[in-house]
């Protein structure tokens, strides 16, 4: 049967593209800024400066199809690239500038970056690691200094931005067209490159921009909100949400390098509403003695890149912040779902576990708890399953990486190696990563639920659980303790209060720890996430 067309042959197909985004706020928030280290930037100037970026890096020979890695802090820059460099059909690389030396040489080979834009505190390390470099050709310096910094051999960011006409034509691109690529930390072999299109970053943008708007209050992003990243932008786009606050038109301030007392008074003097950060920001804010006289009720606070404790949510709103979970991956874009509260249970006890729970789905992402043969367990909210997840934005492979593509898509699921439940609600729990679940005497203990457990213990500022060898067990949860300033505890107290847990039917006896190690301080990965492999290395 053949089908006529009615499209009118003049009609715009309208492509899923990053300058779409672009185009949108330009035509609605010319009143709006950008703020970075004092300096101010109109909407209308931050279009412009969009332009000259992609002028500046097409007279360096940037054409489509060619790699662009920046390594930066958290800046009105990175903001630009974020733009720039996908619009005028080059390819993005955030380079994760917490890695080896080794690490960023590879991903920057990998990748074949050919121009790379880099903050004056990264040239001693690209200096170490330039002749191994196979494809940078070209190299832009950007300099927070008032005389102008260092120079990179073919220029400075502003200088080549002010040469720059205010104008270029980004053209129309199929919207498969690679936008931007990255590096997964990963934590045994070398970083695996993740790659979206712009397709599914602009439908990953119109998705979080959705979900964060439906609720009536708690959680909800809306038009007059302060946005400020507290992620750092090399890390899955800043969760995405740089370009949810341009289509939104947001007020948006840019933090550079973080230090809790430059996020505190920026919070303070710039009125800022609405961030996200992993948990260990959280509590370096909250017990920094700046927040102490830092108005916090204002805030509104998305967690993510691991389990929030209830501890340190508790603690959170206490200091009025409106705090929920928010989870996915690298791989995933990484936003699949948000723990926002619906209407129905006022019990505060209930609300903060809602709060710190994994989430409702967002719109167009189908999420599954299965066993090992995909088939869903029940959803009682009790049935653990590996989650497996399918939406428009996922990456659709590793570059480079065949055998791990399939291992990540087997059954045409994206695996996020994860388990978790469902419950009748269809809000999902994350219990454990599948590789830190502890198997002790045939049963499985959830780390994340007893670190939780552990978490809430007066004397307790942060936690981690592992698990230690045992002759007879095979396996025995070890919980590696740092303890608030000022405050004493011993194993007796930590174990008598799990049991007290156990007791209570929240957790397994098997939970209940032999031995208690406390720490100073805990190991972090790139990324500021509790980096157990080392724990467990370490042991």
């Amino acid at each position: 049967m053949v089908v006529e067309s009615l499209a009118s042959s003049s009609a715009y197909g309208y492509p899923l593209l990053v300058k779409q985004i672009f185009l949108s706020s330009r035509a609605t928030a010319s009143d709006r800024e950008i703020v970075y280290q004092g300096r101010r930037f109109g909407y209308p100037d931050f279009f412009d400066r969009v332009a000259q970026l992609a002028q500046a890096l097409a007279e360096l020979g940037v054409r489509p199809g060619d790699t662009v890695a920046v390594m930066d802090w958290d800046s009105h820059r990175y903001l630009e690239a974020f733009f720039a460099v996908p619009m005028m059909g080059a390819v993005l690389q955030t380079v994760n500038v917490r890695l080896s030396p080794d690490q960023i040489a590879y991903t920057l080979n990998d990748a074949e970056a050919g121009v790379l834009l880099i903050h004056d505190d990264f040239v001693p390390l690209l200096t170490a690691i330039r002749d191994r470099l196979r494809a940078v050709r070209r190299v832009v310096s950007l300099t927070d200094a008032h005389d102008g910094g260092r120079f990179g051999p073919d220029g400075e960011y502003e200088a080549l931005l002010a040469r720059a006409r205010p104008a270029f034509d980004f053209p129309d691109l199929d919207e498969g067209t690679r936008a931007t690529t990255f590096y997964t930390t990963g934590t045994t072999g070398e970083p695996k490159g993740v790659h979206f299109s712009h397709r599914q970053l602009v439908l990953h943008t119109l998705a979080a921009s959705s979900a964060l708007g439906s609720p009536v209050a708690q959680g909800r992003l809306h038009r007059d909100d302060v946005y400020m990243p507290m992620t750092p932008m090399f890390h899955v786009h800043a969760w995405g949400l740089p370009y949810v606050a341009t289509l939104l038109g947001l007020r948006q301030i840019y933090p550079g390098r973080y230090a809790p007392e430059v996020l505190l008074r920026l919070i303070r003097d710039e009125g800022v509403t609405f961030s996200h950060c992993v948990p260990t920001i959280l509590h370096m804010l909250l017990n920094h003695p700046d927040a102490a006289e830092t108005d916090l009720s204002a805030c509104k606070l998305i967690i993510g890149g691991s389990a929030l404790p209830q501890g340190l949510a508790r603690a959170a709103l206490d200091r009025g912040i409106d705090v929920f979970t928010g989870y996915g991956m690298s791989e995933t874009c990484p936003i699949l779902t948000l723990a926002q509260l619906r209407g129905g249970d006022a019990d505060p006890e209930a609300q903060l576990r809602d709060r710190t729970r994994t989430g409702y789905a967002l719109p167009l992402v189908q999420l599954r708890v299965v066993d090992d043969d995909l088939r869903d367990v029940p959803g009682d909210g009790v049935s653990v399953g590996e989650i497996v997840v399918r939406a428009p934005w996922l990456t659709q492979g590793y570059l480079g990486k065949p055998e791990a593509s399939e291992a990540l898509w087997r059954g045409g699921w994206l695996h996020t190696g994860d388990i978790g439940t469902l419950d009748a609600r269809g809000m999902l729990t994350v219990t454990d990563r599948l590789k830190d679940v502890i198997k002790t005497g045939g049963e499985w203990v959830s780390s994340l639920a007893l670190e939780d457990v552990i978490s809430r213990h007066p004397a307790v500022t942060e936690v981690a659980v592992v698990a230690a060898s045992d002759a007879r067990w095979g396996e025995r949860p070890l919980p590696l303790v740092v303890l608030k300033p000022g405050q004493t505890a011993d194993e007796s107290a930590i174990r008598a209060h799990v049991q007290a847990a156990v007791d209570a039917g929240v957790l397994s006896r098997f939970a209940v720890p032999d031995r208690v190690r406390f720490v100073d301080s805990l190991p972090r990965t790139s990324v500021g996430k509790l980096n157990k492999r080392a724990m467990r290395e370490a042991l």
